[in-house]
């Protein structure tokens, strides 16, 4: 039974060179296939592909399989394939049959290895489809992954369409009847397929059985190693969440072009269980390895191919990069992308509206991560071109000027868009494996990022003494004397991910930024019950500079009536319109606001001593809480 996942290892505990066996409840050690992917700056192994061929198991039986560090890494010959099935892609499009054979792919071209060993050899080539006469389609290509075992026949095939080329002139939305084949059995067929533009659509099946087997990673092993936030293992995902996670996943949204649980329109608002360093689904599947989670989390993934905003470089075959095109845009007039080292423009080619219209609309203020805990986990391709695509797109999609060209500044925008961009580009820049060609590039503009941040924030004299963001439509409520505290704790949350992942100038710049979150709990001149307010007042008019106190901040938040009342009993609730001891703001909805300060005040008590501590310790002990058994993706803890 043939077995592949991904696995992420905490600085250390797989030194280079090392190898890995898997260890039986009975002692027994079976070798393991070990593909290094990315590596910690001291040499050893952060993400890897494991892979082995286990005995078939009773149905319905467990296995444990404990991963012991050896002292070498295992060599044997690496397995050949030997005929791997042809697999065919046969569309119908304006009239004209285009088709794309692995079996030739594999011939004509040099191959990509993704994995390679004895248990395991995963081939990669790609192309343009092409008609009967060999001219290729100007928009539509066709990529295999063709996944062979030792000892079995069966092979796992994985098809990725495509409609995503940067710079093809006239893009636009196709429909095609499509029929994809692996050694002459039919794996997937469709009639009329609408396939939108700059997106794309993937099928994974097997050829002969399948191995009907559902791994469960450890949980807090993939916390620990701080490649994830630390999400809270006292929590019970309960059952009621991922039946309705099951119940969801039908119908039209779960096929190609479809987006699975996400929002078609990314930009509509109101709580939703989307939005977080991990969305609700992934979250509640970390912490449960519930196959209806796991199935959805994976799914939606494979879905967010939909959204157009995949560019493809049809010159290196990669997501587009910044460092290459570092005018490219998709806002702005032309003459804001001509590049002064080549004379040229690089605006993409105009996409006509009457030939692009999709309902699936990306954005940066409400976008799901939706790739990178699939990466991590299953170590597929696809997740990890996934991530690369959207972390690219945030940095390209804004203004050249605004961004800084190459720099790929996020500043400009919303706040809640800075926090997930920043969130997406830094797991793309840690996980991304060593010696790919984007790795450099997003490390470049994430250390850009960082830099920014921490000139005009942390080591800037000048900055407010709040520790609030005011760039990036920051203060533009109640007559732009306010700020939305919620968006500006998911960015704290996003900093402090990215400082756990091991990128150093973010810490200074998280120990800047707990400030707000604290000072609103336990600030001198403060109401704690007031402190995840939708709006949080700093400043005493549009043209003031910012309030110096946080107890002045309250203040004008809450007004001088409020204000002046002791912070216990019923009359400030009665004031607040609150229940004594509830923050407000849907206290006890896994989505309000203060479910979305948690993650903020867990860093801020991991990093922020004592005032930290006290700061969580006070907002843990109210007593109106969600139940985060139903959602649990704000549910983070400090460490």
């Amino acid at each position: 039974m043939p077995v592949t996942f991904g696995q992420v290892f905490a600085p250390g505990d797989l030194p280079r060179g090392a190898g890995l066996s898997g260890k039986l409840a009975d002692g027994t050690l079976l070798p393991l296939q070990l593909d290094v992917k990315a590596s910690h700056p001291d040499g050893s192994v952060r993400h890897a592909v494991i892979s082995l061929v286990l005995p078939r198991l009773a149905a319905g039986k467990d296995l444990g399989l404990a991963l012991v560090r050896t002292s070498k890494k295992a060599h044997g010959p690496a397995l050949k394939p030997e005929n791997p099935p042809d697999t065919v892609v046969s569309i119908v499009v304006d009239g004209e049959r285009y088709t794309a054979s692995s079996a030739a792919l594999l011939k004509e071209q040099k191959v990509q290895t993704w994995l390679q060993g004895p248990a395991v050899t995963e081939l990669q080539v790609a192309a343009p489809l092409k008609n009967a006469k060999g001219a290729e389609h100007p928009h539509l290509a066709a990529r295999f992954a063709i996944r062979s075992y030792a000892g079995t026949r069966n092979a796992r095939v994985d098809v990725v369409l495509e409609n995503d080329w940067a710079y093809e002139p006239e893009p636009r939305n196709f429909s095609y009847d499509v029929r994809i084949t692996a050694g002459g059995e039919t794996l997937y067929e469709k009639k009329d397929l609408l396939h939108y533009h700059h997106a794309r659509w993937r099928t994974v099946a097997w050829t002969g059985e399948a191995p009907a087997i559902h791994l469960r990673h450890d949980s807090a092993y993939l916390i620990a190693t701080r490649a994830l936030p630390n999400y809270d293992r006292s929590i019970q995902v309960r059952d009621s969440m991922l039946a309705a996670l099951a119940a969801k996943w039908e119908g039209p949204k779960t096929e190609p072009m479809g987006v699975g649980v996400a929002e078609r329109s990314m930009g509509n608002t109101g709580g939703r269980s989307d939005i977080g360093l991990l969305p609700g689904w992934g979250a509640a599947y970390l912490l449960s390895m519930d196959p209806r989670a796991k199935k959805v989390t994976l799914g939606t993934a494979d879905l967010a191919g939909s959204f157009p905003m995949h560019y493809r470089d049809k010159r290196t075959g990669l997501p587009i990069s910044l460092l290459d095109y570092p005018y490219m845009t998709l806002l702005g007039h032309p003459s804001d992308t001509r590049n002064p080292k080549t004379g040229k423009q690089e605006v993409f080619p105009p996409c006509r509206k009457e030939l692009c219209k999709t309902p699936n609309a990306p954005d940066g203020s409400h976008q799901p991560a939706f790739a990178y805990l699939p990466y991590l986990v299953t170590g597929d391709h696809y997740y990890l071109e996934e991530l690369q695509f959207w972390a690219m797109y945030n940095v390209f999609y804004s203004n050249p000027g605004y961004r800084k060209d190459a720099q790929g500044l996020l500043a400009s925008d919303q706040v809640r868009s800075q926090a997930w961009n920043l969130r997406t580009l830094a797991e793309a820049a840690y996980i991304t494996p060593d010696g790919h060609p984007l790795k450099r590039p997003l490390e470049k503009i994430l250390d850009s990022n960082l830099d920014w941040y921490n000139a005009t924030y942390t080591n800037n004299p000048q900055a407010n003494r709040l520790g609030v963001l005011v760039i990036g439509y920051a203060i533009v409520y109640k007559d732009k004397t306010a700020i939305a505290p919620w968006q500006d704790d998911f960015f704290t949350a996003a900093v402090g991910h990215v400082a756990e992942l091991g990128y150093k100038e973010a810490e200074p710049l998280l120990k800047w930024k707990v400030r707000f979150p604290i000072s609103r709990m336990t600030g001198e001149g403060v109401c704690w019950l007031a402190g995840a307010n939708y709006t949080y007042t700093v400043r005493p008019s549009p043209t003031a500079p910012l309030f110096e106190r946080i107890g002045d901040a309250y203040a004008a938040t809450v007004g001088p009536d409020i204000a002046s009342l002791p912070c216990d009993g019923d009359r400030i609730a009665a004031a607040l319109k609150q229940k004594p001891g509830d923050m407000g703001g849907y206290a006890d909805a896994t989505t309000g606001f203060p479910s979305n300060m948690q993650p903020a005040l867990a860093y801020a008590a991991s990093v922020g001593g004592e005032a930290g501590r006290k700061a969580w310790a006070r907002f843990m002990a109210r007593s109106v809480k969600p139940d985060y058994g139903e959602g649990p993706q704000f549910a983070i803890v400090p460490r």
